[in-house]
């Protein structure tokens, strides 16, 4: 392999962790289903060694009834191991904080829905997000700022 050749392997994807409320049940489901629904996005990146990376995907959603009555609570860790190869500092930034959470992403969707269909709700089906878009307004924060916080959504 050539010193500049940049290489991507995802080497695992796992459900680091998973919890799922409905404190609510079953009275809940006695109620007209028109929940609001909020989604909260974090990623954290940690070096295993040199070329090889976790990422996490912290998602969590909560869907309430009304302002105090939470239907159900679904908080996710989904988790990869990356081996990233031959990408300069900018770049690896840019794959850890944007290219790995996209990656992860359709695999925390299935998790979720599946335990809120499990949970006795309708599909929960997340809208798809612009990880790029999410990274490049982490970095003008950052820049603003001057620091350098977990990325959150």
């Amino acid at each position: 392999m050539a010193d500049n050749e940049q290489k991507f392997e995802i080497q695992k994807i796992f459900v680091k962790d998973i919890s799922f409320e409905a404190p609510n049940s079953p009275e809940i489901f006695r109620d007209k289903w028109q929940p609001k629904t909020e989604v909260h996005l974090a990623t954290n990146a940690r070096k295993l060694d040199e070329n090889m990376f976790e990422v996490i995907l912290n998602i969590t959603v909560t869907a309430k009834q009304d302002e105090d009555q939470v239907a159900f609570l679904v908080e996710l860790k989904q988790a990869g191991i990356f081996l990233l190869q031959g990408f300069d500092e900018v770049q690896l930034d840019q794959v850890i904080g944007s290219y790995c959470p996209q990656t992860l992403f359709p695999y925390a969707r299935e998790a979720i829905s599946d335990f809120v269909s499990k949970g006795g709700f309708p599909p929960m089906l997340l809208t798809p997000v612009n990880f790029d878009a999410l990274y490049a307004k982490q970095k003008q924060r950052q820049e603003n700022t001057g620091h350098q916080p977990q990325q959150q959504h």
